[in-house]
C-alpha cells in the first residue's frame, strides 16, 4: 500500500511541476512548432524556418561551449546540442525563475524524462536538437538541471536583440 501511495504522489509531483512551468504548453501538446503558444522566451520553431545553426557543446568541467549566443528577436535557431561527456546532461531554456523551479523538481525526481520542446536530455555521447524562435527581446537563459550540475556553473544565457 505504501509503494502505491509512493507512486501516486510522485505522479502528482510531476503533474504539478508541468502545471507550474510556463514551457509547458497550454494546449497540452508537446508538437513542434505547429500552434504551439508563445512563452516568456518565445516558442518552439519550425524546422522548415530555421535562419541558422548553432552547436553547443556539454562536458563534465560543467559547462556549456558556447555559454553567451546572440541571436535576433524573431530568429528561429537550431541548436545542435552534444554531450562530449561521461554522465548525462541537459540543456533546458528557461526565464531564470523557470529554470530554478524545476531545479527543485529536479532535485526530487532526478530520473524525469523530459518532452518539452525547450529542453533536450542526453547520454554520454549522444547529440540531440532545439529548435526555438526567440520572438521577445532580452535574456534566455539555459541549464543543465541535473542534480548538482546548475550549482557547479553549468549555465548559459542567449542575448535576444531588438529587431
Amino acid at each position: 500500500m505504501q509503494h502505491k501511495k509512493f507512486v501516486g504522489q510522485k505522479v502528482i509531483a510531476v503533474l504539478a511541476a508541468l502545471l507550474m512551468s510556463s514551457t509547458a504548453l497550454a494546449s497540452g501538446s508537446h508538437a513542434g512548432g505547429h500552434g504551439a503558444e508563445e512563452t516568456a522566451i518565445g516558442k518552439p520553431g519550425v524546422k522548415t524556418k530555421v535562419n541558422r545553426t548553432i552547436t553547443i557543446e556539454m562536458g563534465d568541467n560543467m559547462r556549456y561551449t558556447p555559454a553567451e549566443i546572440q541571436v535576433r528577436q524573431g530568429e528561429t535557431v537550431r541548436f545542435v546540442v552534444k554531450n562530449k561527456g561521461q554522465i548525462k546532461h541537459e540543456l533546458s531554456l528557461g526565464t531564470e525563475k523557470e529554470l530554478l523551479e524545476h531545479l527543485e523538481v529536479m532535485k526530487k525526481f532526478p530520473d524525469m524524462e523530459h518532452d518539452e520542446p525547450g529542453k533536450v536530455t542526453l547520454a554520454p555521447g549522444k547529440q540531440g536538437e532545439i529548435i526555438w524562435q526567440f520572438t521577445k527581446a532580452g535574456v534566455v537563459n539555459f541549464a543543465c538541471l541535473m542534480p548538482g550540475h546548475y550549482e557547479a556553473g553549468m549555465k548559459g544565457a542567449v542575448s535576444v536583440g531588438k529587431r
